[in-house]
């Protein structure tokens, strides 16, 4: 059985897989079927980093774990596509979020 600090790392590795936008919203980007400007893809990268930050509070990450759900991998995916910018209040908070979560979390 799995030690609890990995249990919560999985537990949030699928929450945050859940609704992941990178993988096909953001090839349609790439591709130029959908522009970096649309709304729809706006509010729903905006609601997944939202996703993403409530997934640091689950209980038994450690920074360990928490370090593999960095969020900066996938926010310079959206920045660098122009989806979101730096200091988008969405993009701020999901970094600020981590930043804490590591500060309070356990070895």
């Amino acid at each position: 059985m799995s030690q609890p600090g990995e249990q919560a790392l999985h537990r949030a590795i699928a929450t945050i897989s859940q609704s992941d936008p990178i993988i096909k919203l953001l090839q349609q980007v790439q591709l130029g079927r959908m522009k970096p400007t649309d709304a729809g893809l706006r509010a729903i990268t905006e609601s997944w980093l939202g996703t993403y930050e409530k997934a640091f509070a689950i209980e038994g990450l450690t920074r360990a774990g928490l370090r593999r759900l960095d969020p900066a991998p996938r926010v310079a995916v959206l920045t660098g596509l122009g989806v979101l910018g730096m200091d988008h209040p969405a993009v701020v908070s999901v970094q600020s979020a981590f930043a804490r979560a590591v500060v309070q979390a356990q070895e």
